[in-house]
């Protein structure tokens, strides 16, 4: 089932209406809906597939970064993880109705703050068609409509997903216009989107610094910004080789292109000599190209020079930046300077170290001893993301179905007049 040819204020009008419906069903009927949508996933794995091939083809012929090609690669595992991630998502407990405050007056109005749908949740993103998935599935289970702008880069495979999740919508008895799209607008539709205020009630943009940039600065709809992540892991001076360097590797090898990959890598002078050579040798064992001072040039072979630009890249790709600090203030200072606020990690043994870092560094996710992989949804235990909040309002870090509820006040009285 695909969307009518209709404006894009008309199917956002269409969202509105369908968002009524949607949140009003039950616990079950959202998770039965969603274990709907996976099963249809997972019976047009291969049209799903064949429309992606599609839009890697006209990536490839278009010059489309090795990074943005991996973000928009579904083959079939990847579409049934895209299944499995929207039953994982049913399950998870209904954010609708919860109880976040109660009390009653002193003139026995008894009164209750409780979790509502927002309404129309959209979301503007670029080469992601996970994303697609990802962020219909948590706004139909928190009782939201949704309406997408995936961009041009995908738009077979986002035009493919959308039609499989509407027509399961439609097999279950629910409003298939609860999922819209306007990818077909291009730019024109992006910015209907932005400009959409009363028909869509918040707007949430993922991926490039610039894209969020133009969202956050364009858009008359309230915006949740998820940042770009210049990422940092700090090598103290008593970082342990072992957990320094397969932490270095899983942060930036196992998926460079994520936001939550790392892109700077800080080794307290005191640990250079022990550390740099050998986490640099194993960076460059599994193709990392990496980006050193001129300290870490003297300690390991094969280094690119770093610029001053390097500090502030996020590469989404198999570079790294390595700079020598003196201490961990140094360390500091640089994540204050450069950073994100996305995700930054400590390896170290110095119980004060560790609580110093969890204190004073500033982002979304702050971590000691482990890979920067982890700021994910999924493995933080909230199902599918809608994206990473690098903002302080609302929601901060991962966001999942919480963050997609706002609140009201449920008031009871007995005939109580105010005197």
């Amino acid at each position: 089932m695909t969307t009518a040819v209709v404006s894009a204020p008309e199917r956002m009008q269409r969202a509105r209406e369908a968002s009524r419906s949607i949140g009003l069903l039950t616990d079950a009927a959202k998770a039965e809906l969603l274990r709907g949508i996976a099963a249809a996933i997972d019976a047009s794995v291969s049209e799903i597939v064949t429309a992606n091939a599609d839009d890697l083809a006209r990536g490839r012929d278009g010059g489309l970064s090795t990074g943005l090609l991996d973000r928009l690669r579904l083959d079939e595992g990847r579409v049934r993880a895209l299944a499995s991630a929207v039953r994982d998502v049913a399950g998870l407990p209904d954010p609708v109705g919860r109880v976040l405050e109660e009390r009653v007056l002193d003139n026995g109005l008894r009164l209750q703050k409780v979790s509502v749908p927002f309404g129309v949740i959209g979301s503007i993103y670029e080469a992601r068609p996970n994303v697609t998935v990802d962020i219909a599935a948590l706004a139909l289970r928190s009782g939201n409509a949704v309406v997408l702008r995936g961009g041009s880069a995908a738009q077979s495979s986002n035009a493919a997903l959308i039609a499989v999740m509407r027509g399961a919508l439609s097999a279950a008895g629910a409003d298939p216009e609860a999922i819209q799209t306007v990818d077909d607008f291009g730019r024109d539709g992006a910015k209907a989107l932005m400009r959409a205020r009363g028909l869509v009630d918040v707007l949430v943009p993922r991926g490039s610094a610039q894209l969020i940039e133009t969202v956050v600065t364009e858009s008359s709809v309230p915006v949740i910004e998820t940042g770009a992540g210049v990422v940092h892991i700090v090598l103290d001076s008593s970082a342990p080789l072992e957990w320094a360097t397969d932490i270095a590797v899983n942060a930036k090898v196992q998926r460079p292109s994520v936001c939550n990959s790392v892109e700077t890598l800080l080794v307290v002078r005191d640990a250079a000599e022990r550390l740099v050579p050998p986490v640099v040798a194993a960076l460059q064992r599994e193709g990392v190209t990496v980006h050193g001072d001129d300290a870490v040039a003297r300690l390991a072979a094969d280094v690119v020079p770093t610029t001053e630009a390097d500090w502030a890249t996020e590469h989404m790709s198999l570079d790294v930046s390595v700079r020598v600090v003196e201490d961990l203030d140094e360390a500091l200072a640089h994540i204050r300077t450069y950073s994100t606020s996305h995700t930054e990690s400590i390896i170290t043994t110095d119980e004060a170290h560790a609580e110093r870092f969890l204190a004073e560094v500033d982002s979304a996710v702050v971590m000691v001893n482990a890979s920067t992989r982890f700021t994910d949804g999924g493995e933080f235990g909230f199902g599918a993301e809608v994206g990473i909040s690098t903002q302080k309002l609302h929601a901060r870090g991962p966001m999942g179905l919480p963050e997609l509820t706002t609140t009201k006040w449920l008031a009871r009285g007995d005939g109580q007049i105010r005197s």
